[in-house]
This record gives structure tokens, sequence and C-alpha cells, in this order.
């Protein structure tokens, strides 16, 4: 299903002067990439982590653009729709910390009365969040044998990407809303990034997860880089998915059903709420579209068809300038 290679062993991202190590192109299983960054400036380093439950959907995002620190924690109440959300945006990125690899190391970021914090190891991850109003606990543990979707997405020696997509790990905590608490069982998705971005891009993603399996797809960014982010994932097993895909919905009407598709790929996506986010600086903007929603349809695994039904999870357009 993919032509992509697969890495292996641990590899550096780049080279001693900064470019991308040729060594790190490809996808792997587990977080083995060290993202050593050097330089100033267009630099991107991210966690993004959605936790869906039953009665609640959480967004989380601690994020350096060098120049700025753009933070964000969102909850939507499944049940009545209600959305709460505190953003911040802090200059020059100042009081950031960020470790150079995935699974280890300590995530803080803080701005605006908006403060995160995560904590990672072999067991798994620790998330604590606090914003007026809103305070989240929670666990993410690691299962034995889980795969992640590893992938550096080469545009040049000197735009490049490190993305590691961990879709349907089980969380468990305590979401409080206006001193309410409301219990958290369900899963998690993560969103770890690493790299070096062109000034304007727009993507596409989708994760779901439900029953033992997870899919997770992307477009537009990667095309005709030779790598893609697409992926399911059965039982924690990982089945990497080579082909570009192509993704219909519309512009006009986010909610009217999406479909992906391509090779050995048939996915219908139904949402059932739209959180749109804005952000415009001036010569930095950025508009996201995301979606959640539930998935349908089939992928072609080596021993057949692995049945999509039944997914929860989220599809999105993003377009940045930064």
């Amino acid at each position: 299903m993919t032509h992509e290679r697969e890495i292996t062993e641990p590899v550096d991202l780049c080279l001693p002067g900064g470019r991308l190590n040729p060594e790190a192109v490809g996808w792997t299983r587990r977080p083995l990439h060290r993202a050593n960054l050097r330089g100033w400036g267009r630099g991107k380093r991210w966690e993004y982590w959605g936790l869906v439950t039953p009665t609640h959907i959480v967004g989380l995002v601690a994020s350096s653009l060098d120049y700025a620190g753009v933070h964000g924690l969102y909850v939507l109440d499944r049940a009545s729709g209600q959305e709460r959300s505190a953003d911040a945006v802090v200059p020059l990125a100042a009081g950031t910390r960020f470790p150079d690899r995935s699974g280890a190391g300590e995530v803080a970021v803080r701005g605006g009365g908006l403060a995160i914090g995560i904590r990672q190891d072999a067991n798994g991850t620790a998330i604590r969040a606090k914003a007026p109003g809103i305070e989240l606990s929670a666990e993410v543990p690691l299962p034995a044998g889980h795969e992640s979707l590893g992938v550096v997405v080469p545009w040049s020696a000197t735009r490049f990407q490190y993305t590691v997509k961990d879709v349907g790990r089980p969380v468990h905590g305590v979401l409080r809303l206006d001193g309410v608490e409301h219990a958290l069982d369900g899963f998690a998705v993560l969103d770890h990034g690493r790299g070096r971005w062109p000034y304007s891009v727009t993507w596409n993603w989708a994760a779901g997860a439900g029953d033992g399996v997870a899919v997770q797809l992307g477009g537009k960014w990667t095309d005709g880089t030779g790598s893609t982010e697409n992926a399911v994932f059965v039982g924690g097993r990982l089945h990497k998915i080579g082909a570009e895909l192509t993704w219909e919905y519309s512009r006009r009407d986010w909610l009217r059903p999406w479909r992906i598709h391509g090779e050995g790929v048939e996915v219908d996506f139904t949402p059932f709420h739209e959180k749109v986010a804005r952000t415009d600086l001036g010569i930095v903007a950025s508009e996201t579209h995301q979606c959640f929603g539930t998935f349908s349809g089939r992928f072609r695994a080596e021993g057949g068809w692995v049945e999509l039904d039944g997914l929860t999870g989220w599809a999105e357009e993003a377009r940045n300038r930064w």
C-alpha cells in the first residue's frame, strides 16, 4: 500500500547546519525522530491533543511559530452544542517549552490567562490545562504495542515538516466547567509537529476512532512531496497508505457530507458540528473549519477490507499564512 521508506532506527531530522537530513525522510510506527531544528523565523513547533468522549469534545493546542506563541483550549458540549474557548497569542513565543522528541519530556505554555502543561514518558501522557471557567486534568496511557504514524514531509532541503499522528489512545480524567465536574472517558488524538514551513499552506486532516479501529487521513499539504500521512489502525497496528487521496466537500456548506477516497480507501464523513477558528494578525492569518462527525466506509488492508463504520472524530480544512 505504500512506496515510502519505513524508518526503524532513531534519526535526526536536520543535518548539523539545519537543513533537512535526507535519512530522516520516511515514516515510522513509533516516534524515532529528534527534531534538532536550528535558526529562527520559519520554525514551527506544536502539540495538539483532541479528546473525544460521549459527552464532550476537547481540543487544546500549544504552539510556537518563532515570532508568536499561539495557544488555545476548546470545549464542545455534544448534547447542547455549546462551545467554550480560551485563546492566547504571546509575542515571540515567550515562555514556551517544547521537547525535541515526541512522547518524551514536557511541554509548557502560558499567556492571557491560559496555561497548558503536558508531561510525556514511556507510560503515556498527562495533560493539564486551565483557563477562566475551564480546567482539564487528563491521563492518556500508552497501551503495549500501540503504534502511531510518524512522517517527514519534504518540500525542500530548507522547508520540511515532521509530524506524529497518534490516533485512538484511551483517555481518562476530569473536565471542570465553572466548577462542575464531568468525567472524561473516551479516546485521544495527538498531532505533534516540528518543522520549517512555507509562508502559505492549506491542509486537510481527518481523524477518528471506535471499536478498536482508527483512521488518520491528510491531504493538500503533502501533495507532490512523495510522502503521505494516511493510515488506518486496527487493534493498535498501523497500516500505512501511500496513495494521495481525493477530498470532496463543500466550502459553502461545511456540514454537508464529505468524501475522501483513493486507492484502497472509500470514506464518507457526516458532520454534526462545525467549529470555526480565525486569526488575522496582518501578514499572519489562519482560518480553520473543523467539523466533528461520524465516519463510514472501508479500507483495503493486507487481509481484505476493514469496515470504518461508526468511528467518531473530525475532518477539517486549514488555510494558513504564517
